[in-house]
């Protein structure tokens, strides 16, 4: 949509004219990007399909802030992307950072009252991959070292990219109020499970182990923590029960302890249920 006349990119040389002056007929977005920022390219199509519903009552001016470090500066952007809706020459509204078009519908619609009735579909932004989101984090972090719930939202990410170590520093710095959330728990029995399985043979090996000596307990954890974390719950939760039916003195009741640990992971509301029971029968 780059080459509709109500799309432009801007430079130094004619954002008086294709912006300032602009908004003194209709608001102008000001998209701030850089070809680098990930969010941004997200952010670009779902931009451009608001515009487009709006037939021309609202203009996207699009500033290359690699390319315009001056207009950047001038306007104070420190974070990608901004956007920022500009009326007479002065701003009105904005945000920062991938938002859903939702509110970004709701911002304009404030200002400027809703779109044509014939309005373009709405653009789903592809979700990035784990390592483009652990980039954007560190960013969003370095920019804003205060707030904590980045810091949560990186350990999440990097949980997904084995970056375990990382991951335990970053919940062992949480204040108190995000340590005890439910997401910080459940990042600390995914670093549990991870833990056991540092040095432990590959999952065909642990599975012949178990096979050839039905009592190497130790194997068997390992096994029931490989099945956890490949995915396979039914098969994992049950190498845990089998080590309680076995011995429940092994290492300290360990297949209660992983049970119980491996329930904050199960997203199967009737399989923990089940398997609640089955071990609660064992228990009393």
């Amino acid at each position: 949509m780059s080459d509709s006349p109500h799309i432009h990119d801007v430079t130094q040389a004619d954002f008086e004219q294709k912006v300032l002056l602009a908004s003194t007929k209709v608001p102008v977005l000001v998209d701030f990007w850089a070809p680098w920022c990930a969010p941004c390219k997200q952010l670009t199509p779902v931009l451009e399909t608001i515009v487009a519903s709006y037939g021309g009552r609202v203009l996207l001016a699009k500033v290359n802030t690699d390319e315009q470090a001056q207009l950047a500066s001038l306007f104070g952007i420190r974070s990608l992307p901004t956007v920022m809706l500009l009326k007479d020459g002065q701003p009105l509204d904005g945000f920062m950072g991938m938002q859903p078009e939702s509110v970004i519908r709701e911002i304009l619609e404030a200002h400027v009252g809703p779109p044509d009735a014939e309005a373009a579909p709405e653009v789903e932004a592809p979700p990035l991959d784990p390592a483009e989101q652990a980039r954007v984090l560190r960013a969003a972090i370095a920019a804003e070292p205060a707030r904590d719930e980045l810091k949560l939202e990186l350990a999440m990410v990097l949980m997904q990219l084995g970056e375990v170590d990382e991951v335990a520093k970053l919940l062992d710095a949480l204040p108190a109020n995000l340590a005890e959330s439910a997401p910080a728990k459940v990042l600390r029995s995914h670093l549990g499970f991870a833990h056991v399985l540092k040095g432990a043979p590959p999952l065909a090996e642990l599975a012949a182990l178990v096979k050839a000596d039905a009592a190497n307990l130790k194997a068997r954890h390992q096994l029931g923590t490989r099945l956890l974390i490949d995915g396979e719950a039914g098969l994992a939760l049950e190498q845990f029960l089998e080590i309680m039916r076995r011995d429940r003195k092994f290492e300290e009741d360990l297949g209660r302890k992983s049970l119980i640990a491996a329930f904050d992971l199960v997203d199967d509301a009737e399989l923990v249920s089940r398997t609640r029971r089955q071990m609660a029968s064992m228990l009393f």
